[in-house]
């Protein structure tokens, strides 16, 4: 068969649709509460069911995420926390460099006087 025969025998795709965050939470609240099957809200929303799936599997994890997390303050994301410690380090070797730079202005000074 040509190229051209199979491209007719194939249905065509639907153009995929793309779904606010909000139309996201509404699907996976329905889901939650029971108002209808994935299959029935896939077809309100006009999506694949894997897509309600997905929505689902992403809610949960952000949920799962979330409720994990110690109370209180949030911490110091890795980034954050490396940039403090460079800090630190910065500041500790500064304060190295001028007790060295003190010493040797003294023991020159002192050479000279002798």
């Amino acid at each position: 068969m040509s190229d051209q025969n199979m491209s007719k025998k194939t249905t065509p795709r639907k153009k995929r649709r793309v779904l606010a965050p909000s139309q996201k939470y509404e699907m996976w609240v329905a889901m939650l509460t029971g108002q209808g099957t994935q299959r029935e809200i896939a077809t309100k929303y006009g999506v694949d069911r894997s897509v309600v799936v997905s929505v689902a599997k992403a809610a949960k994890t952000g949920a799962l995420t979330a409720l994990s997390a110690k109370p209180g303050r949030p911490g110091l994301s890795p980034e954050q926390a490396e940039i403090v410690e460079l800090r630190a380090e910065v500041e500790r070797l500064k304060a190295t460099v001028t007790e060295q730079a003190v010493a040797l202005y003294l023991h020159e000074g002192k050479a000279r006087w002798d």
